[in-house]
């Protein structure tokens, strides 16, 4: 593992870049997937099955395909040209949240329509209003909704295709590490590709790794573990 192509100041503004797509467009993507699957486990109307099997549908929609659609809405003839997010984080950021969003609420959603009427249940016998009956949902959902997180999270930092489209690859702007490991690859250098690779890989470790500590259910089993001990 060649170090010294690590801490260049070109690497390091690759990973800033990565970290900063991955973390925002995972924050947006999971809060907007577990409102709208709460909503459409609650929720009764008609076409509510054609809904489902249309996010199921976009769970599997191929990113390279999100990204030619978010890039022919944002290109300067586009619908939303005028805004100027072609080529820039942000417009990335709106390709990988249309790829997380669709992930996030159907796992939330099958999670939601398996526990929610016990939960609702034992909230009514207890005299709890709706407003705490919510709260009781999302206090019982939380691992469930922590491992969706987690999910959106793996899948937003491994994204090439969209990135590549929206993004540009442009050097000192756009470029992430997986956008820059194809572009090595390309360029036929193995070695730096595999020393971005195994960089990509640690990062994703550390902070899976981070938010697994600080997961309420990972902090009181670490102390059961030590009082048993």
């Amino acid at each position: 593992m060649n170090l010294s192509a690590v801490f260049t100041p070109e690497t390091l503004g690759i990973i800033s870049t990565t970290l900063r797509l991955c973390l925002t467009s995972t924050a947006i993507g999971s809060l907007l997937g577990i409102l709208l699957g709460l909503l459409l486990e609650k929720l009764r109307f008609p076409g509510k099955r054609l809904v489902l099997r249309l996010f199921r549908t976009l769970m599997g929609t191929p990113p390279v395909v999100v990204g030619l659609v978010v890039y022919l809405l944002l290109m300067r003839r586009g619908p939303l040209g005028f805004l100027g997010l072609i080529f820039t984080i942000p417009g990335m950021i709106i390709a990988q949240v249309m790829i997380i969003t669709p992930i996030v609420t159907c796992m939330i959603y099958s999670y939601a329509s398996r526990s929610s009427p016990q939960i609702r249940a034992f909230a009514k016998t207890m005299g709890a209003n709706a407003f705490q009956t919510r709260l009781l949902m999302v206090r019982e959902m939380s691992s469930e909704m922590y491992f969706a997180v987690i999910a959106a999270f793996s899948r937003s930092i491994s994204e090439v295709g969209a990135a590549m489209i929206v993004g540009g690859n442009i050097q000192n702007r756009t470029r992430t590490m997986t956008t820059a490991i194809s572009m090595m690859r390309n360029m036929g250098n193995y070695t730096q590709a595999i020393t971005l690779g195994l960089v990509l890989l640690l990062l994703a470790f550390l902070i899976q790794s981070l938010s697994d500590f600080l997961h309420p259910d990972f902090i009181r089993k670490d102390m059961e573990w030590e009082e048993n001990f």
